[in-house]
């Protein structure tokens, strides 16, 4: 059950349409003169306009037929329809325990009787996992019942029952340019777009307007989950600038899978966020968002065991330690190994495709 919260506060304000709220961002600035320190108060205000009316999403996901694009299509279909199965463990039911939004709660205030937490999905009109609507492109052309199977992440027997839903769902044809990821993709690659690079930019776009009129939705995300490229050459006079950038997918030049994505994203007015290690936004992608007022954002999924193993990574060097890699498997089953030296090997231009981390 929803909770209903209201702002009693004059820097706050309902509209039938939003709720518009004023924020007073206090910061310090330091002069330092010597070894005299002048300290000014800053104050920055801002303004926060949320929509009242929850819209309908629609999300589609740049390698849909992956690990985590099945993963996270079978989680919300299980939730949605209230799954049950069983394991060596016991009978499990879907539900979204470890989710930011849908299981945490937030202390409110105060009151008579003590502390008040709310529903962190309650503090502001927030769409529901459950509402949300699935499409995307893949350079495979597995059918998402058949790539889930793939993947091996979920339990056999909760497979079972979502394979007749998701076996219904097929991603559309992709953008493949074979120098930018990891050669081991090459097999699985039969469903992806030709022709120029312009005329791929302008298909994604034209799939954006198709699903956002098949299905109804009102909103339309883009988020890439495919495989981690390399590292784009930041190059002036062709991704310097959204003009340069524009006239460089014109003229067919180098310009990452990622960036075309995201070009077409911003194009058509949609989000885009970003899931992978991989310099995407380059300036040109960055101006080219400000300029149409589209957001975009992300620079990587990673928050588990890939993330404290770059932690500890920092740690043993800075100890004098230096470790040649370290290797376990993460959630999705996948050997998770990384070399202390693939940073650097993901931005030099000349890497060969064998040597590219594949993290999805």
């Amino acid at each position: 059950m929803s909770v209903n919260i209201q702002i009693n506060s004059p820097n706050v304000r309902y509209t039938d349409a939003h709720i518009v709220a004023q924020y007073h961002y206090q910061t310090t600035s330091a002069h330092r003169e010597g070894n005299n320190i002048t300290l000014t108060p800053r104050t920055t205000e801002m303004t926060f306009r949320t929509e009242r009316r929850v819209p309908r999403l629609g999300v589609m996901l740049v390698g849909w037929g992956g690990n985590n694009g099945t993963t996270v299509t079978a989680a919300v279909l299980a939730n949605k329809l209230g799954l049950t199965w069983r394991t060596k463990n016991g009978v499990k039911k879907a539900n979204y325990f470890g989710s930011l939004l849908q299981s945490s709660t937030v202390c409110v205030g105060s009151g008579p009787e003590g502390e008040v937490s709310v529903p962190f999905r309650d503090l502001l009109p927030m769409v529901h996992p459950n509402d949300i609507v699935f499409d995307g492109w893949d350079i495979s052309s597995m059918d998402l019942g058949s790539a889930m199977e793939r993947a091996q992440v979920l339990d056999w027997s909760l497979q079972e029952q979502l394979r007749p839903y998701m076996s219904r769902m097929k991603p559309r044809p992709s953008i493949y340019i074979p120098e930018f990821i990891a050669a081991n993709q090459e097999n699985r690659a039969d469903n992806v777009l030709t022709g120029t690079m312009a005329g791929q930019v302008e298909q994604i776009r034209a799939d954006i307007r198709d699903f956002r009129q098949s299905s109804g939705v009102d909103k339309v995300i883009v988020l890439w989950t495919a495989n981690t490229e390399r590292f784009c050459d930041i190059i002036p006079g062709v991704n310097d600038s959204a003009k340069n950038l524009l006239t460089t997918i014109q003229a067919g030049h180098e310009v990452s899978p990622s960036t075309l994505f995201a070009v077409a994203s911003i194009l058509e007015d949609c989000a885009f966020i970003n899931g992978s290690p991989q310099n995407t936004f380059v300036p040109g992608a960055i101006e080219l968002a400000v300029q149409k007022g589209v957001f975009i954002g992300g620079d990587d999924f990673k928050s588990g065991q890939t993330k404290i193993k770059s932690v500890l990574v920092d740690f043993l060097v800075s100890s004098g330690i230096k470790p040649a890699s370290i290797v376990s498997y993460n959630h999705l089953g996948n050997n998770d190994g990384k070399n202390l030296s693939a940073p650097e090997q993901f931005r030099s231009k000349e890497i060969s495709k064998s040597n590219v981390v594949d993290d999805m």
